[in-house]
């Protein structure tokens, strides 16, 4: 069967894709970013999935604000980089896994939670840049991937105990594969950030750092968290990390499973008025 081996989460700063394609990654203001993921691009090429699954959040780009999915997922063969206003990023195509994101809307479906189908889909940074933080700048991205879009743009959003409870119905969904597939599950967007209102440009380092100390150590307690707390606490954009709650659902420990191995921790503030987070964690 097929099975997660890893969940990897990482906010998808906009300006970080932006740094990358116009060379700016060695200057002093991004050097220190761009080096905390030095051990994420190795252990990537060291530990390479068959399929990575992204739950990312979309921009107002593949769903405009007339038609606002809560979770959809995307089951086309490829996706091309987005127009986000300025061109596309110059990276490649993302390869999807059409039969696995099938099977697991399928199930995950049956499972009660409702999912939007997108058989054709252009992506934006949300998804782009945590590939190319974990992967760098190749002619080609080194697995096929599965999108898995969040609405946390437009209230309502989903709450952080439904993330957590998804992420436990895609394991499953997964491990019903019939195909021996090693898949990585990614959560990204956050961390504390606001971009507009009087607090624009909050930052919360210290609420930053002890949320992954509860996702790493009491996920469950962390995702019954109320949104007031992540807007409070983390800006308006902070709500983000709902979507870090599903990767995190997913992996084996939440299912009675040996608690997973830290292989990397990450935190860097500022990058473009965000506070940058990134985990690994290994099922063992």
């Amino acid at each position: 069967m097929a099975r997660i081996t890893a969940s990897v989460y990482t906010s998808h700063v906009p300006a970080i894709g932006a740094a990358l394609d116009l060379g700016k990654s060695n200057e002093p203001y991004w050097q220190p970013l761009f080096a905390g993921y030095d051990f994420s691009k190795q252990w990537m090429k060291d530990n390479k999935p068959d399929v990575v699954f992204l739950v990312f959040n979309d921009h107002a780009t593949a769903f405009s604000l007339d038609m606002i999915p809560t979770f959809a997922i995307g089951t086309a063969d490829s996706y091309q980089p987005a127009d986000e206003g300025w061109g596309p990023r110059p990276v490649p195509t993302v390869i999807g896994h059409a039969p696995l994101a099938a099977h697991i809307a399928q199930s995950v479906i049956q499972q009660d939670f409702d999912l939007t189908i997108v058989n054709k889909m252009d992506v934006d940074h949300g998804l782009t840049v945590p590939l190319s933080l974990m992967c760098g700048q190749p002619d080609a991205w080194p697995c096929p991937v599965i999108p898995f879009a969040v609405n946390v743009v437009q209230y309502p959003v989903p709450s952080g105990r439904r993330c957590f409870m998804l992420g436990q119905a895609i394991r499953r969904a997964i491990e019903s594969y019939d195909e021996d597939l090693n898949v990585q599950i990614w959560g990204t967007g956050g961390m504390s950030h606001q971009l507009q209102g009087p607090r624009a440009g909050l930052i919360n380092a210290e609420w930053d750092n002890k949320f992954l100390d509860r996702l790493i150590a009491d996920p469950d307690d962390l995702s019954k968290m109320p949104h007031i707390d992540y807007v409070r606490e983390a800006g308006s954009e902070g709500i983000e990390l709902v979507m870090w709650l599903i990767a995190r659902g997913a992996m084996a420990d939440v299912a009675g499973g040996k608690p997973p191995k830290v292989a990397h921790r990450f935190f860097h503030v500022p990058a473009s008025n965000t506070a940058v987070g990134h985990l690994i964690l290994e099922n063992q």
